[in-house]
């Protein structure tokens, strides 16, 4: 019997040499923290058989149960470089990420004193990576953030896309590219279809008041775009291509070299669009057609040409960048020819030039010290013209309406800087920081066709924790501005983590935010002067700023075990916005800028993240409330809802590098009240409509080409239709542009790189 046992023990201890028993740890290089949710890939080099796992809340990973064998591992997380390394013995090992400075702008970005994961960040941050924006085939911010939850895309076929966010509109959105605001706000929007995606690395979405930060038009939420500034291959070559159905022709080119402390890179692109009108077949190719209804397009016909320059210099532990950006873009609105002879048309011209410089120094000053410097001079100039054409010379002219032609120019010179304690264990870690902005607008349209406002500001914020888990950060901005009476700003946030199970692998937060927005006077509000023959429109210099009151409450739960994990967040925001500067009529003929409105939002999200090896699914609702200021005086609901849902599906068969993923979005309908002269009360609704996106990636030759095909608006919505009824028991409708039908895509992406 004891035999037995003897020989029992020696097979079982054989076999237990033929297994690993190592655990894995990942750790910062910049403070020896542990990094969660790391991904950890193991290819087998003998068998080529490849395993995926995620580290744990500890930063750890178990490779228990891998068999014995020669191993390449690849570990990767968002916001630190990749790290590969051969497996040859079955100690434990840990390794150290270095987090992705070269990105320059992520204190910025995050909000945060230093560079952070979202788990650690006090605000409730919502990251797009460049994974789901290729998969998507996205050419510009407008197709990525058609698919998130909580915003909501309005069309202009020629002003272009803008956005709705928490239920505010566009104006109150700060958009951010790499910490830069993006200037050319026109009827108070960014047109979201004017920034391409070619040279992205991830989107960050704060939605909420980032105005401590900030400052102005970040009362609804903030958007930062952060470029590629990075690469670990010492010169790297790509071209991307891409043709879509609809009539969309785009090719980008980017070159990058990484050489000892220099990082230099340049991209460009031209993306053209020949126009879409609501009985285009798909795949068809636009002929010349100059004299026939034809020429009229519902989405206009839009040509872009843009280009990039980015250069970084390493010192030891601080990072120097220049950034050189330009973009042109023209479209065409052509006209209906017209009676009798159907041989004359008018054609609008909208060029638009956007020329942006900025310089950025960041990093390390000291081991419990970061700085973040960024001076930044951003020029927009838009010029509309309207020709009248004869069709059968092809010859044009200049209008003489003087309300036909319009040129906008805006410059704006932004400093801003900030020190940060980023003490580790410390109970108290702080910032300090100054803010300059200086914006000039000339046009005939402007008071003395030019006027200038500038805004100075200094800020603060501290980071106290009473207790290991608790962290406390009050904030506040101080403004002077030379137009106006700046608001003081304040903010509370707090992040509390109430479990925190190594053994289970299991996190669980919560996250509380009370932050004053506000949004100020636009150049254009306070010193507009439009009169002529049909309009009379002029500023208010008297205009105050509009506020707002803002709270968030988030609860987060995340646990993994092995090669799956499960992310359930909650959220919940209301919104109290005053003053608000509507346009408003001040006499029998004259319009002006006045604060006169204010306006409520309400609302909740729910969002399920769920992975399991190389699938990943991603469930989430959203309930949004919006006030009707008519409650006050009629016996109408206070608040009108509307609903979304949205459906994320990925799928990586890494033996044959192909990617499956699927994009899907219900836009829920959206009810409003309105009163007619006759104070009778009418209701207005918005039809709702399902989006959904498919796309299959594969990758050739060592993953020097991606090829994708992929189809967009699955569900072939053009126009929903915009109701009203009323108290006559009449309706009435009309129709609003949503996108173009169903289309088709191809990419190919060309990548080429050497280490040598």
């Amino acid at each position: 019997m004891n035999n037995y046992v003897i020989i029992l023990i020696l097979v079982l201890s054989n076999w237990s040499n033929n297994i690993f028993c190592q655990t894995i740890k990942v750790l910062s290089i910049d403070d020896s923290k542990p990094i969660l949710f790391a991904h950890v890939q193991l290819k087998n080099i003998e068998t080529s058989k490849e395993k995926l796992l995620l580290t744990d809340t500890s930063g750890n990973v178990s490779l228990n149960g891998i068999e014995n064998s020669k191993y390449i591992i690849t570990i990767s997380s968002i916001g630190y470089e990749k790290l590969s390394d051969t497996i040859y013995s079955i100690e434990n090992k840990t390794y150290y990420l270095r987090p992705l400075i070269t990105t320059m702008n992520e204190v910025v970005v995050t909000a945060q004193y230093a560079p952070n994961s979202p788990e650690k960040a006090v605000h409730k941050i919502k990251i797009i990576d460049s994974k789901k924006i290729e998969a998507m085939g996205a050419v510009n911010l407008r197709d990525v953030l058609t698919n998130e939850l909580n915003i909501r895309i309005s069309q202009d076929n020629v002003l272009g896309s803008s956005i709705s966010l928490q239920g505010i509109s566009g104006q109150n959105i700060k958009i951010l590219i790499d910490g830069v605001p993006v200037t050319g706000r026109l009827n108070g929007n960014i047109d979201i279809s004017q920034i391409n995606m070619n040279n992205v690395e991830r989107i960050e979405i704060i939605e909420g008041p980032l105005s401590v930060n900030y400052g102005t038009d970040a009362l609804g939420g903030t958007i930062n775009i952060i470029t590629k500034k990075t690469q670990n291959e010492t010169i790297s070559v790509s071209s991307n291509n891409y043709y879509e159905s609809n009539g969309q022709y785009n090719t980008t080119g980017r070159i990058g070299l990484n050489k000892g402390n220099n990082f230099f890179s340049i991209s460009g692109g031209r993306n053209y669009f020949d126009g879409w009108r609501t009985d285009d077949l798909p795949f068809h190719f636009e002929k010349m057609r100059v004299a026939d209804s034809l020429r009229f397009k519902n989405w206009k016909p839009k040509e872009q040409y843009f280009g990039t320059l980015n250069y970084i210099h390493r010192f030891k532990n601080l990072k120097l960048g220049y950034t050189g950006d330009y973009f042109y873009e023209q479209v065409i609105n052509k006209g209906l020819p017209r009676l009798p002879y159907y041989e004359t048309a008018y054609d609008d011209y909208y060029n638009t030039n956007r020329i942006n410089n900025s310089l950025i120094l960041t990093g390390q000053i000291s081991k419990n010290y970061y700085v973040n410097l960024l001076v930044a001079h951003t020029h927009f100039k838009r010029i509309k013209n309207t020709y009248f054409k004869d069709l059968t010379t092809l010859n044009e002219i200049l209008t003489v309406n003087p309300s036909d032609q319009d040129t906008s120019v805006f410059n704006n010179i932004v400093a801003r800087g900030s020190i940060s304690k980023t003490k580790a264990n410390s109970k108290l870690n702080y910032e300090l920081g100054y803010d300059i902005n200086h914006e000039t607008a000339l046009g005939l349209r402007i008071k003395n066709q030019m006027q200038q406002i500038g805004d100075y500001a200094i800020f603060s914020s501290a980071e106290y924790k009473p207790a290991p888990k608790l962290i406390i950060r009050p904030g506040l901005r101080v403004i002077y501005n030379t137009a106006y009476n700046a608001p003081l700003v304040p903010s509370l946030n707090l992040k509390y983590t109430f479990l925190e199970n190594d053994k289970k692998n299991s996190l669980a937060i919560i996250r509380f935010s009370y932050a004053r927005g506000f949004r100020s006077p636009s150049l254009k509000e306070l010193y507009l002067y439009f009169v002529d023959i049909n309009h009379n429109i002029t500023g208010n210099e008297n205009l105050k700023a509009e506020q707002s009151h803002n709270f968030n409450l988030s609860n987060s739960f995340t646990t993994t075990k092995n090669n799956k994990s499960l992310k359930v967040e909650f959220s919940m925001f209301y919104n109290y916005i005053e003053n608000i500067i509507s346009l408003a009529q001040s006499s029998n003929t004259e319009f002006s800028y006045f604060n006169i409105d204010r306006f409520q939002t309400l609302g909740f999200q729910l969002n399920n993240d769920f992975a399991i090896e190389h699938f990943k699914v991603s469930l989430g609702a959203a309930y949004i409330g919006r006030y009707n200021k008519l409650s006050e005086e009629f016996t109408i609901d206070k608040f009108s809802y509307t609903p979304e849902a949205r459906c994320n599906l990925f799928y990586e068969w890494h033996k044959q590098k192909i990617t499956f993923a699927l994009f899907y979005k219900y836009t829920g309908v959206m009810p409003a009240f309105g009163v007619n002269s006759n104070e009778e009360i009418y209701r207005t609704t918005i039809q709702d409509f399902h989006t959904a996106d498919l796309s299959i990636s594969k990758l050739f030759l060592k993953k020097a080409l991606n090829l994708s095909i992929g189809a967009k608006n699955i569900f072939d919505v053009k126009n929903i239709t915009g109701m009203v009824s009323g108290a006559a028991h009449s309706s009435a409708g009309n129709s609003i542009a949503v996108g173009m039908g169903r289309t088709y895509f191809i990419k190919l992406d060309i990548n080429i790189s050497s280490k040598n």
